[in-house]
Parts: C-alpha cells; sequence; structure tokens
C-alpha cells in the first residue's frame, strides 16, 4: 500500500512528519534520541528547509541518524563533527547545517573542536544529547557522568579524586564570545517537549539567519546504559541529572 493510499481521518490532530522515513529506529525503549529526531523534522518541515538541510551524524547511538530523516547527512569520525559543519556551512552559506552528538562524541573525543567552533561562532547548530554514559559501547563514564554515579568503569561511583569532575560544557559556551544561543532542555514529558522544540528552532533560526553559533543540550535518559526501566530512568533523570544539569535558556543575544 502507498502513503496516497491511506485515508486520514477527518480529525488528524498529530501524524509523523514526512521527513521521517519508515525505517525502525534501532534505539532501545525509553530513549530519547527517537523523540529528538521527531522535533527536528517537524521543525525542518515546519521552516521549509527539507531541500537545504545538512545533519551530521555523530560516533555513537545516533551513528545511523542517516537512517531516519530524508535531509542530506554527512557522516564524521568521532568528534570531529562540528569541523565537518564548519566546512559545509562555509561553503554552502545558504543551508542548515546542524550536528547531532552525544556527550561522548561531544565533550570527550570532540571537545576541542565543540569548543573552537562554537567560539568562532560558526553558523551552525549543535544539538548535543546528554544522558550522562557511554551508551553504545557498553556503559562506560563519560565527561558528563555525575559524582557518585555508577558505570562499569567506575562501578564504585565516580570519585572526582580519581575521575575528575563533570564537564559542563554547555555552561561552559555560555561564556564563548561566539555563541548566540545555549539552551538545556529535556524530552521527559509533553511540556518538556515542547520547550525542547522551540530552543531547536530558535537555534536553526539563528543559524539560518548567520546568527552566531548554536547550541541545543538534550538532558537524556539510557535506560540500558543506567540498568533501569524507562519509568525508572525518567525518575532518576529529573531527581539527579536535572539537579547538576538545569534546564532552561543559558544565553540569549538575540533579545
Amino acid at each position: 500500500m502507498k502513503k496516497e493510499d491511506i485515508i486520514q481521518p477527518q480529525n488528524l490532530v498529530m501524524k509523523k512528519p514526512d521527513l521521517m522515513n519508515d525505517t525502525i529506529m534501532h534505539y532501545c525503549p525509553g530513549c530519547s534520541h527517537g523523540v529528538v529526531h521527531k522535533l527536528i523534522a517537524e521543525i525542518i518541515e515546519e521552516m521549509g528547509l527539507a531541500e537545504k538541510t545538512i545533519g551530521i551524524c555523530p560516533v555513537g547511538c545516533a551513528v545511523f541518524a542517516y537512517r531516519y530523516l530524508d535531509i542530506d547527512w554527512q557522516e564524521a569520525a568521532h568528534g570531529r563533527a562540528p569541523a565537518v559543519a564548519t566546512a559545509c556551512k562555509r561553503l554552502w552559506n545558504d543551508r542548515l547545517v546542524f550536528t547531532y552528538q552525544g556527550d561522548g562524541d561531544l565533550a570527550c573525543i570532540g571537545a576541542c573542536e565543540t569548543i573552537h567552533a562554537l567560539n568562532r561562532g560558526e553558523k551552525i547548530t549543535i544539538i548535543f544529547i546528554n544522558n550522562a554514559i557511554y551508551g553504545m559501547t557498553g556503559g562506560q563514564m563519560a565527561p558528563t557522568t555525575l559524582v557518585g554515579m555508577k558505570t562499569s568503569t567506575c562501578p564504585y561511583g565516580r570519585d572526582p579524586q580519581l575521575h575528575g569532575y563533570p564537564l559542563n560544557i554547555t555552561d561552559l559556551a555560555t561564556h564563548l564570545e561566539g555563541t548566540a544561543f545555549v539552551s538545556r532542555q529535556s524530552v521527559h514529558n509533553v511540556t518538556a517537549i515542547r520547550k525542547a522544540k522551540a530552543a531547536i528552532r530558535k537555534a536553526f533560526t539563528n543559524s539560518m539567519k548567520g546568527i552566531g553559533s548554536n547550541l541545543v543540550e538534550i538532558v537524556s535518559t539510557c535506560s540500558t546504559g543506567w540498568k533501569k526501566t524507562p519509568l525508572e530512568a525518567n525518575k532518576w533523570m529529573e531527581e539527579n541529572l536535572f539537579n547538576f544539569y538545569q534546564l532552561g535558556d543559558l544565553k540569549d543575544t538575540t533579545k
């Protein structure tokens, strides 16, 4: 059956964005990635930028993002997405260029590229999925892992005297001259999803207007890495991650 043969109900309130492919996602139950993918697809459609968008895939759980959204994609080496995005935007400055990265990709191996791209004010958007753990490779400690939080490589909890402190790279970005908009959101409930969508749209709008670099962090769950059910993961995130990674718009130079 073709899409055009399906009879849509007259009271249709919501549907899958046209830019989302029918490919079944590989993400674990309760993962935040699928929700963020849907938001990105909706925003690109609403802005009429389907033919003018370039996404940069990371290395990590979202390495196959190109399978799910029907836009142009470029795969980057681990951590190098901001560098690739810089090249794309400078070559095609009329395009919407964004990276989609996890905390290991962005804040560990890619910390240099992230900070310098933001500081240069590259006209790109960086979408940062922060679940405070390495989700794809076995649940190891990430730069964003909280003090006391247990992972496969710090089974007794992160000890700052041994492992150092969590890297709050989004707060750091607010102090960089090149950043125009820095926001931290989540997608754990309907209200949060609406706020996250508004933040991503704001960042995309700035990018298309050539207004500085833009960073949107999404504080997320990792049910598998945290060894919790989806409901338990959401509750743990609210009670722990939100205390350290506080939600809201952290910097907006356009106001």
